[in-house]
């Protein structure tokens, strides 16, 4: 049931409006590849690291996440704070190293430092998932808006995506960048404003603590222990260094490897101080919402309790908004991977600048419509399971396809033949234990009993979830059988060369290789990021204190005009720090930083 009135839906109007009109900018300044999917290696690195940040979690933030706070306490929280130490994991070992690969995709130094097999083996792989998943993520958001705004879900499906898609078919990585910080400034105006209402509604902290239910602020609970999270940090940690790609991105696109580790420490900084702002609502609640049907609703529902008109606009924008950057990021560098990786280096190896920036928006398109069809097919109720499956079974390719790639930024001893056998082992351990978790009845076998009600897979009487089974399982295997195969069948003499001369590179800072001169030739004239991300600032500072003549509640106007105040000063500033523009040609560090 819709709680949406006219501000609401002028505030999502004006939320979509400079979405597009920031793609609309960045559209004439994408004069070559390097601009489109690199950003030309000038984005700054607070704007790439906000962009990693809104990008590594989409709106099961929403549900998920605040559904176990309201359930189960603070342990909601720990699940999503395994980003820390996955995050100082992928910046300190392998940030530098990414943006010393020089590279315009993730999966491009493949072919140099193993060969071209495994080059296009990952980029096939990887591709197909990625769009499932994000019809998976559409398919969400579009059921969220429509809960809460009252939208047929066709409807809020092809709107959202259709938002996501122009704004990145338009601007490539610097739109995208530049929406990703705008939708993490709604997404802190909304948890600004959400959070002390809620406390505020519950009767305080201190009320909030004495009457939560027993060991409610633990940081794991019998269901998820240390058995589950530690697991969930290796996880996170290999799959935020190498297959998440959109994350990689954020560190290949900054100016120096100096700046990539900057990425790692911001984004380590905001999931310090973002996921308790964001799930302690949920924790409040239990106060004042003490029963509901639907534990995944209890953000809907607190934001319908406690906000008035136009607020509740922004909350809803602030909700969706991880999705719309996940999605975005995934279009954008799932479409350098098909020009760079797949069109290029197979298909027309001398494209001119111009034609690969066409190709790379036709593969953005085409991307976008196929995860578009995918989340309309699961609407009409089909397919979905099947999606899911499809999802699961890539999912099995995690540790196989990671431990190949980190392996091959840190060390010279892995070979091709030890790569490929490696991941098709793993594949196939993964296979067989997913194939097991299919099995609906309680199976034994030599120590082991799988309990599918459950989805745990006994050892020796110790329980572990099946998700981090398989993932150890597959590592494990991955692991042994490429370190074997590398000390069985070393390296030729031309491997060996060809390897050395990429560690090399990779040893070698940013500024002492000649960098694609053509490319950075090729970049035209770039507004400021200060001067953009000042005017949507203030844009959405505006909508908010033009909401104020809807907002009764004395609390909740006297935070929606303050934050309103503060985002039209912040964002003036920014439009007067910024230069007009960032000349063409190989930048200087003053150039970027204004």
């Amino acid at each position: 049931m819709s709680h949406l009135n006219g501000p609401d839906y002028a505030m999502l109007g004006g939320y979509f409006i400079i979405m597009l009109g920031v793609g609309l900018y960045f559209y004439r300044h994408m004069r070559g590849m390097k601009d489109y999917f690199t950003g030309a290696n000038r984005i700054p690195w607070w704007l790439s690291g906000v962009s990693f940040y809104m990008t590594s979690f989409s709106v099961a933030a929403f549900v998920f996440y605040p559904s176990l706070c309201y359930r189960h306490g603070w342990v909601g929280v720990t699940l999503l704070w395994v980003a820390v130490p996955a995050t100082l994991f992928s910046a300190g070992l392998f940030a530098a190293r990414w943006r010393r690969a020089r590279i315009d995709s993730p999966v491009e130094y493949l072919e140099t430092r193993y060969g071209p097999v495994l080059r296009q083996l990952f980029a096939w792989q990887g591709v197909p998932v990625k769009i499932v998943d994000d019809g998976i993520k559409l398919y969400a958001t579009g059921k969220f808006i429509s809960i809460c705004a009252g939208i047929p879900i066709n409807y809020s499906i092809l709107g959202a995506g259709s938002v996501m898609l122009l704004y990145t078919f338009m601007g490539g990585l610097w739109a995208v960048s530049v929406t990703d910080f705008v939708q993490f400034v709604v997404l802190a105006a909304g948890l600004l404003i959400v959070l002390p209402l809620s406390i505020s509604r519950a009767g305080g902290i201190s009320n909030i603590l004495n009457n939560s239910p027993d060991g409610f602020f633990n940081l794991t609970s019998p269901e998820f222990g240390w058995s589950y999270v530690i697991p969930l940090v290796l996880l996170y940690s290999l799959a935020w260094s190498s297959i998440n790609w959109s994350l990689i991105q954020r560190y290949y696109c900054v100016p120096t490897e100096r700046d990539a580790r900057k990425v790692g420490a911001l984004v380590v900084a905001l999931y310090i101080i973002g996921p308790p702002m964001m799930f302690f609502p949920a924790i409040a609640a239990r106060q004042f919402i003490p029963t509901l049907a639907d534990a995944g609703d209890i953000y809907p529902t607190l934001c319908a309790q406690l906000l008035p008109a136009g607020m509740l606009g922004l909350a809803l924008a602030a909700m969706f908004s991880a999705t719309m950057s996940t999605l975005s990021s995934d279009y954008n560098v799932c479409a350098s991977v098909l020009t760079n990786d797949v069109y290029r280096r197979l298909i027309r190896p001398n494209a001119s600048q111009r034609e690969l920036v066409t190709v790379g928006r036709a593969m953005t398109l085409f991307i976008g419509v196929i995860g578009l069809g995918a989340a309309f097919m699961m609407a009409r109720g089909k397919a979905e399971d099947l999606f899911r499956i499809m999802v699961t079974l890539f999912g099995i390719a995690t540790a196989p396809v990671a431990i190949p790639m980190l392996f091959g930024l840190l060390t010279r001893k892995m070979t091709n033949t030890g790569a490929i056998l490696g991941f098709l082992a793993g594949i196939g351990v993964g296979l067989g234990l997913f194939f097991l978790s299919r099995i609906n009845r309680d199976v034994a076998f030599m120590g082991l009993a799988w309990h599918p009600k459950a989805s745990e897979l006994t050892i020796g009487g110790f329980a572990i979830k099946m998700e981090i089974v398989m993932f150890l399982g597959t590592a494990l295997v991955t692991f042994t059988v490429m370190a074997l195969a590398s000390r069985l069948k070393p390296m030729d003499a031309a491997d060996r060369g060809r390897v050395e001369a990429f560690m090399k590179r990779l040893e070698a800072p940013i500024g002492t290789l000649e960098e694609d001169p053509s490319a950075w030739a090729q970049t035209g004239t770039i507004m400021s990021p200060f001067r953009v991300v000042g005017f949507c600032i203030a844009a959405i500072g505006l909508l908010m204190l033009g909401v104020l003549p809807w907002v009764k509640d004395p609390m909740a106007f006297w935070l929606d005009a303050s934050l309103g105040l503060a985002l039209v000063a912040v964002g003036l500033a920014g439009i007067r720090r910024g230069p007009r523009a960032v000349p063409p040609g190989r930048p200087t560090e003053k150039e970027l930083a204004g």
